[in-house]
Parts: C-alpha cells; sequence; structure tokens
C-alpha cells in the first residue's frame, strides 16, 4: 500500500527593498508636534480691533517642514468649534499652495487656485504672512499669484501680487 505524506514546502518571504515610512503616514515611533495656526478673526475684524488674526493649536506627527505643515493646516481651515467662536478661514480665492521656498531669511509662497480677493482691504496675504512670521529663520514673506506674480520680488518686505491690492 501506498502512503502519501504531504510535504510542506516553506513560503518564500518578501523582504522589502524599501524600509522607509510610506509619505504622509507617521512612523511607529513618531512623536506629536505642537503648531500654531493663525486664523481670521471676524469678531476682532468687524471690531476694528487688530491684529485680525488669532491662533489655534494643532498636532502633527514628523512635519517635514513646520512652516509647510502650518500651511497645510490653514488651508484645511478652522474647525466647527473654531468657527463658532467667530474664526474663518480667509483665502482670497486660493485653494492652496504648489511651493514654499525659504532662504535667506525670505519665504517664497506659490498659491494655486484664482485669486479672487474683489479689491477687499483684508486677503489671504494678512493670515498668511502671521503665519509664516512665527518662524525665526523668516522674516519677509512673498506671496505669489497662480501665475507666479508677485509686486516686489526682490529686496527687503513683504510682497504680494497685484490681484491682493486693495
Amino acid at each position: 500500500t501506498w502512503t502519501r505524506t504531504p510535504s510542506r514546502t516553506p513560503t518564500p518571504t518578501r523582504t522589502p527593498t524599501n524600509t522607509r515610512t510610506p509619505t504622509g503616514g507617521p512612523s511607529p515611533t513618531s512623536t506629536p508636534v505642537t503648531l500654531t495656526v493663525y486664523f481670521t478673526d471676524d469678531i476682532r475684524f468687524i471690531q476694528g480691533t487688530p491684529p485680525y488674526e488669532s491662533p489655534v493649536t494643532r498636532w502633527v506627527r514628523d512635519p517635514v517642514s513646520l512652516p509647510e505643515a502650518v500651511l497645510d493646516a490653514f488651508f484645511l481651515g478652522p474647525s466647527v468649534d473654531e468657527q463658532a467662536q467667530g474664526l474663518r478661514l480667509v483665502t482670497s480665492g486660493f485653494t492652496g499652495y504648489s511651493q514654499l521656498v525659504i532662504q535667506g531669511g525670505v519665504a517664497r509662497l506659490y498659491l494655486t487656485g484664482s485669486c479672487a480677493s474683489t479689491g477687499a482691504a483684508y486677503t489671504v496675504a494678512g493670515p498668511l504672512v502671521t503665519n509664516l512670521r512665527q518662524f525665526p529663520e523668516i522674516q519677509w514673506v512673498k506671496i505669489y499669484d497662480e501665475n507666479g506674480n508677485t509686486g516686489n520680488p526682490d529686496g527687503e518686505g513683504n510682497s504680494i501680487p497685484a490681484c491682493l491690492e486693495p
């Protein structure tokens, strides 16, 4: 009589070639980092009491860049509770940013979307400058519109595109 004994062939193990954590996901040992993000405070704005931006706290894990993490949180907008307290997201038609370059104390911020400030005296430039100037390595903020234009790309001082001028 024949008896058949099954043989056990081990399943091959795959060794990953990339052992890094996927982009966007926290590593298992990551530590939360506190961010301060500024939104427009409607109550202060209506009363004419500057500054018109009020801070909120956000937590992120392993940000590549703190200034970029703040911008990401800014464009997500205030929470429902923060909105109930009078905070709002002013974007002037912009939907986000494509690039932030910080060099020599100057932050160059390239916005995406279509500028639509409609001549408003208060625009997205206010909270963006406030959010970026909180970092000691940033002295000036140059904001570029969706076409890559800003008023004063060189030299000291902040700069905004013509579409954000009142």
